[in-house]
């Protein structure tokens, strides 16, 4: 209390007794896959696409992350947390890039490549490099014909027959492009920029002497996408949270509301791994979730599998079931600019961004389904309602097209079993208010536990549910039907308040989606008001 000495008017401030409950952010998504380059077991936090390349590198053969976490920004996400698993613990590329950027990132033939291929030889602002033995050079020429200044001719000798020749240009992007030529039909060298795009420019005519690979044979083309040595085991994924390594290093940012691991397709695709070591890791990254309690798993399925092959991975070979994983089939087509032509990507960055999208534009509590998936031109099956019929209720997702309405999520169920569980948007919104009333509840601590203290706590929290049931969230006519709150002598015995704890009991009705839309038509007699038999 203060004290009052001599006459006068006082002014103080006081406490307000309401201390209101916000709702957290359910927006972040954190990546977890291979890049050419960036830190190394790190969650970094990127919030643009721009941000992603320069720490990461940009699109990359045999790689789903960047395409991913692309899908993911352009689909609505704002805001994602991507861990590198696999590569060199200095934060280099495998081609020798450095973390930040420069040179710039290479197609991923060719980064793999350097992993076997002979040392690399400067040519102009690229660099080129053996993946055969031989005595191998690289001569650049004047082009055939007239044409622009930064065409020429690249032309590959063993010893002094030629073996390879191509019409090339510096200039990025159009289809000579030096680059992709050479990835697409040399089998003995790779060329690779070695400046970023601004400085390209054609290299001068010259005669370059090629150093043969050290591990491969005359006949050896580079390593294939996603070998083993390209791609890192299950226990890398999985990681350790005291090393805060792979999922383990998610541990600590609690933010995070959704994960993915799409490039654990790409090891399977490579032969890397097998579908026990997929199973092993997605079980390890739904375990993480449900430890965490407060984010789901975005599920990828295998590629390449049919209707009957989906159903029968799901209940059979992988037979997840869980609250805190939702699985989406099947993969998607998109652009792919480093190539130029489309291919086929996991689904989860597309669904992640998906997600972030439906809880800015409607809210958490809006199942993320009737959703267009932007940046999809196909998919790899067409679903037909039938086959849905099947997947469906044993939580499959299905992605479809439909003629006018594009390419659409049609789906919002989790892994679980347990019918209370079976909505992904009751799941996420029951992690969202668990997260707003236990930030907006730290102030409890250490106040005196008496009735003052539970009226106030009764207070708050039916202040932040009667918001939550005027935007839609809760079902019920009137705040009494869609939640209760419940703090007092019932749920704070003398027993519990002397162990020091105050308790608060909270029920809440959450909206379900409308999964199954039934019209009831009939006939009936014009004037009678009757039906027909």
């Amino acid at each position: 209390m203060p004290s009052y000495l001599s006459p006068g008017v006082y002014v103080e401030e006081v406490a307000s007794g309401s201390r209101p409950i916000e709702g957290v952010g359910t927006s972040v998504a954190a990546f977890v896959g291979l890049a050419p380059h960036g830190p190394l077991n790190e969650p970094t936090l990127v919030t643009n696409w721009s941000q992603y390349v320069a720490a990461f590198g940009a699109f990359t053969d045999g790689y789903y992350l960047a395409h991913s976490v692309y899908g993911f920004f352009n689909n609505g996400g704002s805001a994602a947390y991507v861990v590198r698993v696999g590569g060199a613990s200095d934060g280099t590329a495998e081609n020798g890039a450095s973390a930040n950027g420069a040179p710039a990132a290479v197609s991923g033939s060719a980064a793999r490549a350097a992993l076997t291929a002979g040392e690399p030889k400067q040519l102009g602002t690229f660099s080129v490099t053996a993946v055969a033995g031989g005595s191998l050079s690289v001569e650049v020429a004047d082009p055939e014909g007239e044409g622009p200044a930064e065409r020429f001719k690249l032309i590959v000798k063993d010893g002094d027959k030629p073996v390879e020749s191509f019409d090339v240009t510096a200039k990025k992007g159009g289809r000579n492009y030096v680059v992709t030529q050479v990835k697409e039909r040399s089998k003995l060298i790779t060329v690779q920029e070695a400046a970023p795009t601004a400085q390209l420019a054609r290299p001068e005519n010259q005669t370059v002497a090629l150093v043969a690979p050290s591990a491969a044979s005359s006949n050896s083309p580079a390593v294939p996408a996603g070998s083993d040595e390209s791609h890192p085991g299950p226990a890398q994924y999985l990681g350790d949270s005291a090393d805060r390594t792979g999922f383990g290093g998610l541990e600590a940012i609690d933010e995070i509301s959704m994960v993915a691991v799409p490039d654990l397709m790409a090891a399977y695709q490579s032969g890397a791994i097998d579908l026990e070591a997929v199973k092993a890791v997605q079980l390890g990254l739904i375990a993480h979730c449900e430890l965490m309690g407060d984010r789901v798993a975005v599920i990828d399925p295998p590629p390449s599998l049919n209707a009957r092959e989906i159903r029968v991975w799901r209940q059979e070979t992988a037979g997840y079931d869980s609250k805190y994983a939702a699985l989406y089939y099947p993969w998607v087509k998109v652009f792919d600019p480093a190539s130029g032509q489309s291919r086929l990507t996991p689904p989860s960055g597309h669904v992640a961004g998906i997600w972030a999208r439906n809880d800015f534009e409607r809210g958490v509590h809006k199942a993320p389904a009737n959703e267009v998936v932007r940046g999809a031109v196909d998919l790899e099956l067409q679903i037909t309602r039938g086959e849905q019929d099947l997947l469906n209720p044993i939580g499959v997702n299905c992605i479809r097209a439909f003629p006018g309405r594009g390419i659409r999520v049609w789906g919002a169920r989790t892994m679980s079993s347990d019918p209370a569980w079976r909505y992904l948007n009751v799941r996420r919104y029951f992690n969202y208010l668990e997260e707003s009333i236990l930030l907006g509840t730290q102030w409890v601590v250490f106040e005196p536990n008496d009735h003052n203290l539970w009226a106030r706590i009764r207070r708050n929290v039916s202040a932040f549910l009667v918001n939550e049931w005027r935007s839609g969230a809760l079902f019920g006519q009137r705040p009494e039907e869609a939640f209760y709150v419940k703090c007092d002598e019932e749920t704070n015995t003398p027993e519990s308040v002397d162990l020091g704890r105050v308790i608060c009991e909270i029920g809440i009705a959450p909206v379900k989606p409308a999964e199954f839309v039934i019209f009831r038509l009939a006939q009936f007699s014009s004037g009678s008001g009757e039906l027909e038999e």
